[in-house]
C-alpha cells in the first residue's frame, strides 16, 4: 500500500506540473467559454439554451491538453521501464497514472465547469449536477485519455496521434453528461443519463487499465 500511495504522490505531482498543470487546462476552459458568446452572440436566452452542452464539450477538449505526456516523459527517460519491472503489476500503475491524472486536472476542471455554465447562462439549479457529471466524465477522460497516451507511445506528433484515438471514445460521455443535464433542465427525468455515465465511467476505469499495460508492453518491446 505504501508503493502505491508513492506512485500516486508521484503521479499527481507530475500531472500538476506536467505542462502548467491546472492551470492550463482551466485557462483553456475559460478561454472556450469567454469566446462562445463572441461567437454566437451577447443574447441571454441564446447562450442559456447551449450552455451545459458548450460546457461539456469544452470540458472534453481540455481534458485532452495534457494526456499526451501522460506516459511520454517516463518513455523517454527509462523510468517506464523500471515501473513495468517493478513489483508493482503495471496495470495498477497505468491506473495510479490516469488517478493522479484526474486529481491533478479534471478536479479543477469539474470545479470550474458549473462557474463556466452558470457564467454563459445556465440554471443556478443546474450546478450540483453539472459538477456530479462533470468528476464522472473526467474520470473516464482520464483512464480513456490514457489508453490514447499509451497507444501513441514513441509515435512522432503524438499530441495529434492521441487525440484521434481518444475523441471518438469521448463521445458517448458528452452525449450522457449532456442529455442528463438537459433533461433536468427541461424537468424531465435525468437520472439515466447520469446512471449511463456513471456506468461508462466505470468501464473506463476497470478495463482501461488493461489496454495501455498492453500498449506499454507493446512500445517496450
Amino acid at each position: 500500500m505504501s508503493a502505491v500511495m508513492t506512485l500516486l504522490r508521484r503521479e499527481t505531482a507530475l500531472a500538476w506540473g506536467r505542462g502548467g498543470g491546472p492551470l492550463v487546462t482551466v485557462g483553456f476552459y475559460a478561454g472556450v467559454a469567454t469566446l462562445l458568446p463572441l461567437a454566437i452572440g451577447p443574447e441571454t436566452e441564446r447562450l442559456a439554451a447551449v450552455a451545459t452542452g458548450a460546457a461539456w464539450v469544452a470540458l472534453a477538449l481540455a481534458s485532452l491538453l495534457s494526456l499526451d505526456r501522460l506516459f511520454e516523459r517516463d518513455y523517454e527517460d527509462g523510468a517506464l521501464d523500471l515501473l513495468t519491472l517493478s513489483d508493482t503489476p503495471i496495470e495498477l500503475t497505468c491506473a495510479i497514472k490516469c488517478l493522479g491524472q484526474w486529481i491533478a486536472t479534471g478536479a479543477p476542471l469539474a470545479l470550474a465547469a458549473p462557474i463556466a455554465a452558470i457564467g454563459l447562462g445556465a440554471s443556478v439549479q443546474l450546478a450540483p449536477l453539472i459538477f456530479a457529471c462533470a468528476l464522472a466524465g473526467g474520470l473516464a477522460f482520464a483512464f480513456l485519455g490514457g489508453i490514447g497516451a499509451a497507444l501513441s507511445l514513441g509515435a512522432r506528433r503524438g499530441g495529434l496521434l492521441t487525440a484521434v484515438i481518444v475523441l471518438p471514445l469521448f463521445v458517448p460521455p458528452v452525449i450522457f453528461g449532456g442529455g442528463a443535464l438537459s433533461a433536468f433542465a427541461a424537468g424531465l427525468p435525468w437520472q439515466g443519463g447520469l446512471a449511463l455515465l456513471g456506468a461508462y465511467a466505470a468501464a473506463a476505469v476497470a478495463l482501461g487499465p488493461l489496454a495501455m499495460a498492453a500498449a506499454c508492453r507493446n512500445a517496450l518491446s
